[in-house]
């Protein structure tokens, strides 16, 4: 079973297997609270959790992953990782965040994702752990393979595959694509079905120049962000800049749109 947990601008999800269940990725720093009490409005408990795993090490997936360890939540680090657990304590040290409590490592499990597989049949979940570099170096995707379900963290949505030929992120969709997915779960774009390989949205984009056109259409028909989102599936970001670049640059073309969002770094 999968839950998903909205309480702060990461998405974090629950997925629960028969022997037990993981918590996959945390929010930033301070959400401690608003993660308990959306536990305790779904009915649920966090001292119920069997292990927390974190995508990658970024600030806002592992900002309150000790707060949940130390209420009895094994966090579970793959050997991929390892080198990258404290690589951006630094970040919450410089803003003085006194709600950051770094993870304790000698109380962490690792383990060789190679073994993954037989981790996760421990919990009574028929997957595995795959090293999905590209956003980061230790960046990881949990696959479920009963219910096809693929949890990417940040790696960067489909539908900017276009954007990042001959990278890293494109060599680690394809392993992906492989699985033949029928949904993806983000780290902060919505999650999207797919079927055979598009989405299964309403006037689907199936690429990146597809999905450009289809915002612009969608904006000039008067479209909030948030219905476009809905109609498409997109990362909310990536459409506010679609938006931004389309109405304050007229005749701007697709590619210029997507030039001017590069520049940026999106």
């Amino acid at each position: 079973m999968i839950t998903e947990l909205k309480y702060s601008n990461t998405n974090t999800y629950l997925i629960s297997g028969s022997n037990g269940s993981i918590l996959f990725d945390t929010g930033w720093a301070g959400t401690f609270p608003a993660l308990c009490k959306l536990l305790g409005d779904k009915g649920l408990r966090l001292q119920d959790i069997s292990c927390l795993m974190i995508s990658h090490f970024h600030p806002d997936h592992y900002g309150i992953a000790q707060e949940i360890a130390d209420k009895g939540v094994n966090i579970v680090i793959l050997d991929v990782q390892k080198d990258n657990i404290h690589g951006y304590d630094k970040v919450f040290i410089k803003e003085k965040n006194s709600a950051f409590i770094p993870i304790d490592d000698k109380a962490a499990e690792i383990i060789p994702i190679a073994q993954s597989r037989e981790f996760l049949k421990r919990l009574g979940i028929d997957g595995e752990i795959i090293h999905t570099p590209g956003h980061s170096d230790d960046s990881i995707s949990l696959w479920l393979d009963n219910e096809k379900a693929l949890f990417v963290g940040d790696l960067n949505p489909l539908y900017e595959l276009e954007m990042h030929k001959g990278t890293q992120i494109e060599q680690s969709w394809n392993m992906l694509l492989k699985l033949a997915p029928k949904k993806v779960y983000y780290g902060h774009a919505k999650a999207a079905e797919l079927k055979k390989g598009l989405f299964r949205k309403e006037a689907a984009a199936t690429d990146i120049y597809s999905l450009v056109k289809l915002i612009t259409k969608l904006v000039d028909k008067g479209y909030s962000a948030e219905q476009i989102q809905d109609k498409t599936g997109a990362d909310e970001t990536f459409i506010t800049d679609v938006s931004r670049m389309y109405v304050t640059h007229p005749n701007v073309s697709v590619q210029g749109i997507l030039d001017r969002i590069e520049i940026k770094g999106r």
